[in-house]
């Protein structure tokens, strides 16, 4: 990039002052233009011409010899949708950077908040309290199964599972997990200082995912977090939820197709499954007739896992330094393999 050449960067999210700010400051080179996601349908198409650079949602690209200029699309997400992807990369030359890592706080409050709700029985606690009753026999039917000294299995070693690995360490659980490439446990990807899992410090033991059968045994809980690849796709189905220790709790905060909802179903209702917090789903919204909405000891919470006041903010952090590396022609973080999807 010469000297005077300038870096027009286009957003197609909102960004406040602060933000437009961090990311100008940059670079004297940087022209950054901003839209709400609710306006990039009318961004002009000169605007389109001149962005080297997206920042974006996913909203839909125009076509290709409309942005003759772009090199770049960093998503505010980290699951890629498959259509997305395969737009982008029949586009020869457009690098596209997912947001794995930048939600990865609040993803994993979360799940802790799940597997304390499962292992000490709120839903249990929840029904009983609607119903008005003091429950008799409470010591035997509402004894908990505590972190501590319990065996969690992440399926899917990415951002969000070395995150929520790192924080079960402090309650003394035993961490399993699955990773497609058990060979290379490091994180390569994008890692906020002080979270997650880097160095591959925290888990007991690494599978292989054609292993995970083997693994879904040892496991009193099972956290579910793979991105949704043709490889995940139902991935944890009647085979799996057989394979699980009788009263198993389960997770799933990556996306709804991973998990075979009949399956699950089955699993709630027999006794085999202990109960499950899902805040993704195969079809979203939820419909009303869904089966799930009754099925035993599972709490329902409409995708917001990842939900928090700092959300654009943590993005900026990994788009500021992923314009850095831009600009020094360094390798983004998070980038797409077309591959793998992901």
């Amino acid at each position: 990039m010469t000297e005077d050449k300038k870096l027009r960067i286009l957003s197609a999210i909102s960004l406040n002052d602060a933000q437009v700010e961090r990311i100008k400051a940059i670079d004297a080179r940087i022209e950054l233009h901003w839209y709400a996601r609710k306006d990039a349908t009318r961004i002009p198409v000169e605007m389109w011409r001149e962005a080297e650079i997206l920042l974006t949602s996913g909203t839909p690209l125009p076509p290709p010899e409309h942005t003759p200029a772009l090199k770049w699309i960093q998503l505010n997400f980290a699951g890629v949708e498959e259509n997305f992807r395969k737009e982008v990369h029949l586009r020869e030359g457009l690098q596209l950077t997912s947001a794995s890592g930048t939600m990865v706080s609040q993803m994993g409050e979360y799940v802790i908040m799940a597997l304390l709700m499962l292992g000490h029985k709120a839903p249990e606690m929840l029904r009983y309290q609607q119903q008005k009753i003091w429950l008799e026999h409470r010591t035997e039917k509402l004894e908990p199964v505590e972190l501590r000294g319990s065996t969690v299995g992440i399926v899917g070693y990415g951002s969000i599972g070395r995150e929520v690995a790192r924080l079960l360490y402090s309650y003394g659980a035993k961490v399993l997990a699955t990773k497609r490439d058990v060979l290379h446990p490091e994180d390569d990807g994008y890692v906020p200082e002080g979270l997650g899992d880097p160095k591959g410090n925290y888990f007991h033991r690494l599978y292989p995912n054609e292993a995970l059968n083997a693994m879904l045994k040892e496991c009193d809980f099972v956290v579910v977090s793979p991105p949704l690849t043709a490889e995940t796709h139902q991935m944890i189905s009647t085979e799996q939820f057989a394979a699980m220790k009788p009263g198993a709790f389960l997770v799933n905060v990556s996306r709804g197709p991973v998990v075979d909802t009949d399956a699950l179903i089955e699993a709630a209702r027999s006794g085999r499954l202990g109960g499950a917090v899902l805040d993704v789903f195969e079809e979203e919204p939820l419909p009303a007739e869904s089966p799930l909405w009754d099925a035993p000891n599972v709490i329902i919470t409409p995708h917001i896992a990842g939900i928090s006041k700092n959300s654009v903010d943590q993005l900026v952090d990994l788009f500021v330094i992923n314009i850095g590396r831009y600009l020094k022609g360094q390798q983004l973080y998070n980038l797409i393999d077309p591959d793998n999807g992901y």
